[in-house]
């Protein structure tokens, strides 16, 4: 990414898309008070989650480097739509860009007179309109389970959008530990403790997908507090010993039979 690249206070031109992903991104990170942070690049790589395995050398770099937040440190100009870098930053778009993704299919859909479909990247998902039986999309809530992949619960959308956060699938293990993707934008490590998996229901697939970010990075009780002052719907779920406690927060999550717990 030439954004990357550039040296501190350089203005780049970057393409409308690419603009649009950082504008939502810088966004949510105010919102979530930087829990949502695209400019962990340098701990992703680090920790091994990246082309290169984890090196020590790295990690310490990472974790002791001085950071700014990304929606503090990263300028976009609306008249010019120039890109501005005022730290040090190495972007990552992971945590959103699955999720804008599927937004551009389900636009390019819609462009095309589809109005009723469901779209997916790796388990981000956005439906559109209805099954050609008229009813609701089922989508399962996958159950946190590393070994196999079974439902949790079944939602049922209609023109909205689902992504998942979670510690199960995507990991490396260091020094025989095994640590998850999600990372902590205040240690520039991979979160120590966190939920089993968030699941957020948004109207677009990249909202739901960065907002899933920022609330397993946040917890369960912080992460509930949060969801409902941004109006958020969000399923929490916690390892207890052998069993998940559960947290719902938001319309779809409290207020109704749904979703149905799969059993």
């Amino acid at each position: 990414m030439r954004l990357n690249a550039a040296p501190v206070g350089a203005s780049v031109a970057v393409p409308d898309r690419l603009r649009e992903v950082l504008g939502l991104a810088l966004e949510i990170g105010r919102a979530s008070g930087g829990a949502f942070d695209i400019g962990m690049g340098d701990a992703v790589t680090a920790w091994g989650f990246g082309p290169e395995a984890a090196a020590p050398e790295r990690i310490r770099s990472a974790m002791t480097a001085k950071r700014v937040p990304t929606h503090q440190a990263l300028e976009i100009d609306r008249t010019t739509g120039l890109v501005r870098k005022t730290s040090p930053l190495a972007l990552d778009l992971n945590g959103i860009a699955k999720g804008y993704g599927v937004d551009r299919l389900a636009r390019t859909l819609a462009a095309h007179g589809m109005d009723d479909a469901l779209v997916g990247i790796d388990g981000e998902m956005r439906a559109m309109g209805l099954r050609p039986d008229g009813g609701a999309w089922t989508i399962a809530v996958e159950a946190p389970d590393t070994d196999r992949r079974t439902p949790h619960a079944i939602l049922a959308l209609q023109d909205a959008a689902v992504a998942t956060s979670g510690d199960y699938r995507h990991w490396v293990e260091v020094q025989g530990r095994r640590l998850s993707h999600s990372m902590d934008p205040g240690r520039g490590a991979p979160l120590i403790a966190s939920p089993a998996s968030v699941t957020v229901v948004a109207r677009t697939c990249a909202e739901a997908d960065a907002w899933a970010t920022a609330l397993i990075v946040k917890g369960s009780l912080e992460g509930a507090i949060l969801a409902r002052k941004c109006n958020l719907s969000a399923l929490f779920l916690d390892r207890e010993g052998d069993h998940l406690r559960e947290t719902r927060v938001g319309r779809l999550f409290e207020t109704r039979p749904d979703p149905e717990r799969v059993s």
